[in-house]
């Protein structure tokens, strides 16, 4: 099993394509569409993989506002910028597109499911630009990774293709992330996961441990990065008996040839058209910005547990700064047991460890003593006979030296009929959670939607009608086109009125407290 590393190296990312609701429907596939995410099962029903490709659109005009956009942390850096008339040997120094260009290998084929792709990039202008912000702060990270290890450059783009790179992005299937891990594969890859603490969500241990998982795919498939990338999407198993069964028919082998499931076959033309647009943006009427090819942020130890706000403003960041950072810790605080770090800024990590240093260690978490019985999550345990630290830990979800540092304890001596503060999670409407990934966790498992097989001669619009939904709502919830062709048997997405109205209720109401 590959073992995840925690790199100090930081991130710096761009988004490219794969957003639903982001003015235009989305080209192939949805952003939160695990459709068969990577280490799924490859007996997955149809059903099962459909449901995925429905999260991430609400057909919600101002949906995502919660999200960080990447511009609010970026607007005051002073970050070096660079012109059209920039040579290209001394724009490669500071352009990080530039770099991934210059990275590319995948061979762009002559083939129809690229020419579509290409074509809905060439209709929707506008889609690059708006994608891109979201994903600055991760790239560079992404880039330094491979070409640590010497691989091609078009795996930068991956993540656009799996979540827009929205790092808290889920999928019906909870599949999460921004290379939407299922949490198997996660925890096969070593990614922990648990009530503290997602490792999916953590830019930095997910894409290390999604190259890992990419370059063993490579060998597996023999340096055939179609084949890897086609089966990162739809399983190993998948793929290989699809090309078993070439065989037996004496049928080529390779990824243009083999009878994948329908949102496979389309996966990896996504991602080559992808390629192309950011090769050549204004061939088809877009634009990229410069990214300077530069480290923004690093890792800084922490030592252990510590509130998030608390960090926040150590750090000098709004809690949205911090959590756009480190997205993966679930709860008010880093988790219990670790990990015991947290990505900053380069320019307020000094601080940070100035104020880190000078914190009383007694003041590292929030604990307020409450009547058992009350409404607040944090506990007063009555100690009860045969009770140990050790015990009381494990039964409330937290750690030996958690309890010690709430209640001011030296040692591990605990005596029956005494208290003991428990920290717990703060109530709901004050977590630290982006809006959007709690409603994403809750109507993701609610399960009130509608799996339509698709017939023959049917058609999205006839469709749309006799469920009374909008067309184009119902091409965004499933990540396709309002005007692509459909394909007997394959699996719609049909949202219920009460899904959109909640969602839109929800984020509404708790963007305007903000």
């Amino acid at each position: 099993m590959p073992t995840t590393r925690y790199s100090l190296a930081i991130l710096c990312l761009i988004a490219f394509s794969g957003l639903s609701g982001c003015n235009g429907s989305m080209p192939a596939r949805s952003a939160t569409d695990s459709t068969q995410s990577p280490g799924d099962d490859p007996e997955e029903s149809d059903v099962a993989r459909a449901e995925q490709t429905w999260l991430q659109d609400w057909n919600l005009p101002d949906a995502f506002d919660a999200l960080p956009s990447g511009q609010f942390w970026l607007q005051n850096r002073n970050l070096p910028e660079t012109t059209s008339t920039t040579k290209i040997d001394s724009l490669a120094e500071v352009d990080l597109w530039t770099r991934i260009r210059h990275g590319f290998e995948l061979t762009l084929e002559d083939e129809s499911r690229i020419a579509g792709q290409l074509e809905w990039y060439h209709d929707h202008p506008d889609h690059l630009p708006q994608i891109e912000e979201r994903a600055r702060p991760y790239l560079f990270y992404i880039v330094e990774e491979l070409d640590r290890r010497g691989l091609p450059m078009e795996l930068a783009l991956l993540p656009a293709i799996e979540s827009a790179f929205i790092p808290t992005a889920y999928s019906s299937q909870n599949a999460a992330g921004i290379w939407q891990f299922m949490p198997s594969t996660g925890k096969m890859l070593g990614l922990e996961q648990n009530s503290w603490y997602d490792g999916r969500l953590d830019v930095v241990a997910a894409t290390e441990a999604a190259l890992d998982y990419l370059q063993s795919l490579a060998a597996q498939f023999d340096g055939d990065w179609n084949l890897a990338l086609a089966a990162y999407n739809s399983g190993e198993g998948t793929v290989r008996r699809a090309m078993q069964k070439n065989r037996e028919q004496g049928k080529s082998t390779d990824f243009w040839s083999l009878d994948l499931p329908w949102q496979t076959r389309r996966y990896v033309p996504q991602l080559l058209a992808l390629a192309k647009v950011v090769e050549e943006p204004e061939a088809f009427g877009t634009r990229l910005t410069s990214i300077p090819n530069q480290p923004l942020f690093d890792s800084v130890d922490i030592q252990a547990q510590l509130d998030l706000t608390l960090a926040a403003r150590m750090a000098e960041l709004s809690i949205d700064e911090l959590l756009q950072l480190n997205p993966a810790f679930n709860r008010w605080a880093t988790a219990p047991q670790g990990p015991h770090r947290l990505i900053l800024p380069l320019e307020n990590i000094e601080m940070f460890k100035q104020n880190l240093v000078a914190l009383d260690p007694k003041k590292r978490l929030r604990v307020t003593a409450i009547n058992r019985t009350g409404n607040s999550p944090t506990l007063r345990y009555t100690i009860q006979p045969g009770d140990n630290l050790g015990s009381i830990a494990r039964r409330h979800g937290t750690t030996v030296d958690t309890l010690k540092l709430a209640n001011g304890l030296e040692g591990n001596m605990i005596r029956a009929g005494r208290h003991l503060l428990i920290p717990g999670p703060v109530p709901e409407t004050s977590r630290p959670l982006p809006v959007v990934a709690q409603r994403q966790r809750q109507v993701g498992i609610s399960g009130r939607k509608t799996i339509y097989t698709v017939r023959s001669g049917d058609s999205l619009w006839a469709i749309a009608r006799s469920y009374n939904v909008d067309h184009e709502a119902l091409a965004r919830w499933n990540g396709i086109a309002a005007g692509d062709t459909l394909q007997p048997g394959q699996k719609l997405i049909i949202l219920n009125d009460s899904v959109v109205a909640e969602a839109a209720a929800a984020i509404t109401a708790e963007t305007a407290v903000r």
